[in-house]
């Protein structure tokens, strides 16, 4: 693993990327989930769709791009899908038909994983070296967390200041209106943070060299499939992925069961984004002083206990208390698990030059819940309307977390003793 340390500036512009690159297609639609469904005219299982073809093409773009991520600079290829990315805001804006949406959510599974998602593994992975995984990636996704937290804060802000009457009798006309200013602006930012990458974002050329082939060869692709962390990491991401596809639900958890209005369930949206920075950070740091394996671990075993909390139905409109508690223990549990999944690819003996190959292998496994989550979430809401819909959803986090541990132990079983002895 190289010694170089990229400089601080570098780790803020990639959680700027990060999460900016996901506000248009994920971030607006977990915040004002209600809000789109009314303005799009759509209900749970067609939204859910949408992410379906994002996930297909997601799919392939996984397989394709993570070789492009070991051939050219992560500066370029983060930079230029940022601004494709934008581009597509501008077609979001319309409100396009049904049919439309799904392109345009194909078109971001393109622009958000082939050119983006292992460049942006690659680069932080390069900006740990060898002592500081943990904290680079738990930086990374606590950071992301936060940017995702800001740009909800202010899509709600501008939601309330352009919507012109009062919340709770707003026409769909007018929800309508003042949401397509937070797409606008998004979008505008999105793009305007292409540029800060671009400018700014440069690396020592003699490093760039080194963690760039010229070619990659098929006998390249075999070492890395032969690496049983790179199996196991393909299940625990995607068990850790399903929990964080399910926060989306969280802010109609807020409308359906507590009983909130649209601002209040935004809020509630935001306000779990807000807890992911403080999870992220602190699990980084935690990590990097002991075991990343074993945290890993630790973050199943929380969300497992956190989705039976909403799963037995003991949450109910009386229960405000208990319900923000809950979020905390579900939130705590999910994002630690996704600030130390790749954290741990180090332990898992992949090789630096070829992580962008090897997050191209695990991410076509790993994120598949952006196919199945969406419709199987929608399913389950639009099949038993209201709290019944919800628990059923929670039971199907307990399912994921469970298998997300074992493998999670199994993991920590074959790398996180042979650390503690190469360490001694």
């Amino acid at each position: 693993m190289n010694q170089y340390k990229a400089p601080w500036h570098y780790l803020l512009l990639l959680i700027l990327a990060g999460e900016s690159v996901f506000i248009l297609p994920f971030v607006l639609a977990r915040v004002f989930r209600p809000t789109v469904l009314d303005a799009f005219a759509l209900d749970n299982v067609q939204l859910g769709l949408c992410f379906s073809v994002y996930g297909l093409v997601a799919l392939l773009s996984y397989i394709f791009g993570g070789p492009l991520a070991d051939k050219y600079p992560p500066r370029k290829l983060i930079a230029t899908a940022l601004w494709l990315t934008a581009l597509g805001g501008l077609v979001y804006a319309t409100f396009p038909s049904f049919t439309v949406l799904r392109i345009l959510y194909g078109y971001w599974g393109f622009t958000t994983i082939f050119i983006f998602w292992a460049p942006m593994i690659k680069a932080t992975r390069v900006w740990g070296g060898s002592t500081s995984q943990g904290k680079a990636f738990g930086f990374l996704d606590g950071g992301r967390g936060l940017v995702g937290a800001l740009f909800g804060a202010m899509g709600v802000l501008v939601f309330a200041l352009f919507i012109t009457s009062e919340i709770s009798a707003a026409t769909v006309s007018e929800s309508k209106a003042a949401f397509k200013y937070v797409i606008l602006i998004s979008s505008g930012l999105v793009a305007f943070v292409g540029l800060l990458v671009w400018v700014f974002m440069k690396m020592d050329p003699k490093i760039e060299s080194e963690i760039i082939l010229e070619k990659i060869t098929a006998s390249q692709i075999k070492d890395v499939l032969k690496l049983p962390s790179v199996w196991l990491l393909m299940i625990i991401i995607l068990c850790a992925y399903v929990g964080y596809k399910i926060t989306d639900v969280l802010s109609l958890y807020a409308k359906d069961v507590m009983l909130y209005d649209q601002i209040q369930s935004a809020k509630v949206g935001t306000s779990l984004l807000f807890i992911r920075p403080i999870i992220g950070v602190m699990i980084g740091i935690l990590a990097d002083r002991s075991q990343t394996t074993f945290w890993l671990l630790v973050s199943f075993v929380i969300s497992f206990f956190g989705a039976l909390l909403f799963a037995t139905g003991i949450i109910t409109d009386s229960e405000t208390a208990l319900f923000f508690v809950s979020i905390l223990v579900v939130a705590t549990g999910i994002y630690a698990a996704r600030s130390l999944y790749f954290a741990v690819m180090e332990r898992g003996q992949i090789p630096l030059i070829l992580t962008g190959t090897a997050v191209g292998l695990i991410s076509v496994v790993g994120y598949t819940p952006d196919i199945f989550a969406g419709p199987a979430m929608g399913y389950l809401l639009d099949n038993s309307p209201g709290a019944q819909g919800h628990q059923h959803v929670f039971y199907m986090l307990a399912i994921f977390s469970f298998i997300g541990g074992l493998a999670s132990w199994y993991y920590f079983h074959l790398y996180g003793k042979q650390s503690v002895e190469s360490e001694n």
